[in-house]
């Protein structure tokens, strides 16, 4: 945006006055772990490298030019906000490693954003017994929705079941009586989507479902059986590498079913390049357009949305040698919220004072839907609302869903997102 944004600065300053003492929390300096008088450091574990990392790699260094942005109008309560991120590459071992550097020898505040189902799922028990925040993981896993296990853990999209019962209601309504395939990830992720999928689609029109390992590149078995159960319908949970290994076998087996696809698996920058680099030039965003998919986040062609004009502009100016695309808009989103449980926490801010305001709920922002923050709730986005990918971009329409994991009704969100400037950016 052109005009500095207010509620930038209303969220980085807070005036020494009665009143803003009492909004800001008390005073005084931390002595919480990766806090001084004037910063906050926090961790993170990416894919920079791997299999994940096309598209995913983008998420941190996006995260971090929001901070970055974010500091310069003054940080949050006065403090600025460091991000430290390590490559996993993907790898569970690898993710134990960084995870326990960044906690014992960088020590940090708390980890944010933590990439990936088979990784965060190796380290989610360290991290609640160290009592340590572990914010806004990057995965809907079901496994973060468990305030009573892991008090310290909190989702940030929508859990895998959710996204899959809203696609699933998608498949009964627009695809009554067609054959269903699922290709899904073998792990919480894939078993979470699938799972949301079964609540919705009857029985009887699921002729196949086949998961694939990440770093097996061959998939077409799985692809081959899909096709020889007659699926007319394939739904994809899958990692934007996956997404593109799949089209492309598809697309050699003369196989072409109407293509449904997680959120998470179907940015078109990202599995546009992926499609042109595994065929050597020989196919492009073509082999997935008219893919179903989701969103809960505003799509990033939409140059209307406020949110989209903020985050171009630090994009723009921070990150520009990225594609602005959903990755980055997913880091820059992600970011902001940290910097609302930041303020949250107060302005002496403990690791029991963050969780504490994550857990108190009532946070908005770029999201379409509310986020289901509570005590024992700590899943995230409550829903999303169902698009297609159309000339290369994801174009969302019609009703915005919420539900639940469990066996809730899937029913619309009466609650409409707020613009930075109606959210204040920190409320």
């Amino acid at each position: 945006m052109r005009t500095r944004n207010r509620s930038v600065l209303g969220m980085a300053v807070c005036v020494a006055a009665a009143t803003a003492v009492a909004s800001c929390g008390g005073g005084g300096s931390s002595s919480a772990p990766g806090v001084t008088k004037t910063s906050v450091l926090i961790g993170s574990h990416q894919p920079l490298t791997g299999p994940a990392a096309p598209g995913y790699s983008e998420i941190a260094p996006a995260a971090n030019a929001f901070f970055t942005y974010l500091n310069e109008h003054g940080g949050v309560n006065g403090r600025k906000i460091n991000l430290i991120y390590k490559d996993d590459a993907y790898n569970p071992t690898k993710t134990v490693t960084v995870v326990k550097q960044l906690v014992l020898q960088n020590k940090v505040f708390a980890i944010w954003g933590g990439l990936g189902t088979p990784t965060h799922t190796k380290v989610v028990d360290y991290l609640n017994a160290s009592k340590v925040p572990d914010l806004f993981v990057s995965s809907g896993c079901p496994c973060w929705d468990d305030g009573g296990k892991h008090p310290y853990t909190f989702g940030w999209q929508p859990n895998y079941t959710i996204e899959g019962k809203i696609l699933g209601q998608y498949i009964k309504q627009n695809f009554a009586g067609k054959k269903v395939g699922v290709f899904y990830q073998n792990d919480d992720f894939g078993k979470g989507g699938l799972a949301g999928i079964q609540q919705q689609v009857p029985k009887s029109q699921i002729v196949s479902t086949q998961s694939y390992e990440p770093g097996n590149t061959n998939v077409a078995p799985q692809i081959t059986a899909l096709q020889k159960a007659g699926a007319q319908v394939l739904v994809d949970f899958t990692i934007p590498a996956y997404t593109a290994l799949g089209q492309l076998t598809s697309f050699k087996l003369g196989y072409k079913p109407q293509l449904v696809v997680s959120n998470v698996g179907i940015d078109p920058t990202t599995v546009g390049g992926l499609l042109k680099a595994f065929s050597k030039g020989k196919a492009d965003t073509a082999l997935i357009e008219g893919a179903v998919t989701d969103g809960y986040l505003p799509s990033t062609g939409d140059t209307s949305n406020a949110w989209i004009k903020l985050f171009k502009q630090i994009h723009d100016q921070f990150d520009a040698k990225a594609p602005f695309d959903g990755n980055v808009e997913y880091g820059m989103a992600s970011a902001y919220t940290f910097a609302q449980a930041l303020k949250a926490a107060g302005k002496n801010p403990t690791r029991q004072s963050l969780v504490d305001a994550v857990a108190k709920g009532g946070f908005m922002g770029p999201g379409l839907v509310p986020f289901r923050y509570s005590k024992d709730q700590h899943g995230g986005y409550a829903g999303a609302q169902t698009g297609a990918v159309k000339n290369g971009t994801i174009v969302l329409s019609g009703p915005v869903y919420v539900t639940d994991p469990g066996s809730g009704p899937i029913t619309t969100s009466t609650t409409p997102p707020p613009s930075p400037q109606e959210e204040g950016l920190l409320g």
